[in-house]
């Protein structure tokens, strides 16, 4: 019904990140059901649904405990439509029909009044985003957060983690060389900072890199408060320098890593339903006969739909 671009999937396009080709594209969409196995309880032919892009079997014991990107039933990284790197036994998304292993496990059905358009990143970026920030997050006493974005790290991931903590009631700061992005940030609520970052931009009991760029990372790690927490959702392909010494001198928490994404699934839909708006986020919204032209347009988040 509803793919999109990932973040990643725009490095693949251009060449920027190393999967090798041809293999099935695209790993996030909403999607409708047109079949069901027998033994499938929870969702119906003509639901709406989000399709996660890790496959999980919901019963190991890594599902069990919540991480689903490690399913121990299925080989390590299996994922829709990355290619070598997420296996080619599952496809891609972005495509007519896509076969879902675990049905009762991994779909999540569109609630009423969601536009699947507006969630169409629930499969991985919005997931990923939130990993970022509701588990630090209290809303009852929401503190400051600082996300750093960049035009090598996960742009649109940077960018809902902000309108998120925005929408948890944290002082959100959003920093960032782009002015697109940085207009983004601001109509979801955050404070932008232009230009190069600086070492450090102050003490946010929460940080977040999306800036891919190690300058990015440090200016996160260095701007974490006192047991605060960063969290790294960007891909770096050689190994940056770490503050370790001032990290262990601040009981500074850095989490990097592919996000679970099943359990939050859930999380995202209802701060969805609670008035937090990803569409502000999206540059394209394009018809799937133009999804070529669409999804190598150099802009941070195409949506295709084809209803």
């Amino acid at each position: 019904v509803v793919p999109d671009r990932d973040d990643l999937d725009v490095g693949v396009l251009v060449g920027g990140y190393p999967l090798e080709g041809p293999y099935p594209f695209g790993h996030e969409a909403v999607a409708e059901v047109v079949a069901i196995g027998d033994d499938v309880r929870t969702v119906a032919v003509g639901d709406r649904v989000v399709v996660p892009f890790q496959i999980s079997c919901g019963t190991c014991k890594p599902c069990l405990a919540g991480r689903t990107g490690n399913c121990a039933s299925h080989p390590m990284m299996s994922t829709y439509g990355l290619g070598t790197m997420g296996g080619l036994d599952w496809g891609g998304l972005l495509r007519d029909l896509a076969l879902v292993p675990h049905a009762d496990a991994m779909l999540v059905r569109v609630p009423a009044g969601i536009d699947p358009a507006v969630i169409a990143s629930a499969s991985d970026n919005l997931p990923d985003a939130w990993r970022a920030v509701g588990p630090y997050v209290d809303p009852a006493d929401p503190g400051s957060v600082l996300v750093v974005g960049g035009r090598g790290g996960s742009g649109s991931i940077g960018l809902y983690a902000a309108g998120m903590a925005v929408a948890l009631g944290a002082a959100v700061t959003y920093a960032d060389t782009s002015t697109r992005r940085l207009e983004t940030a601001a109509a979801l609520g955050a404070v932008p900072v232009e230009g190069p970052v600086p070492t450090k931009l102050g003490s946010f009991e929460v940080t977040v890199d999306a800036s891919g760029d190690p300058d990015g990372l440090r200016c996160a790690l260095n701007s974490t408060a006192r047991d605060g927490t960063c969290t790294s959702t960007a891909l770096y392909l050689e190994d940056p320098p770490l503050p370790l010494l001032a990290m262990y001198s601040r009981c500074c928490t850095f989490h990097t890593g592919r996000a679970h994404v099943r359990p939050s699934i859930d999380r995202v839909l209802d701060l969805v339903a609670d008035g937090f708006d990803p569409s502000l986020v999206t540059t394209t919204t394009a018809s799937w006969d133009d999804a070529v032209a669409a999804l190598t347009d150099p802009t941070l988040k195409v949506v295709l739909t084809r209803d």
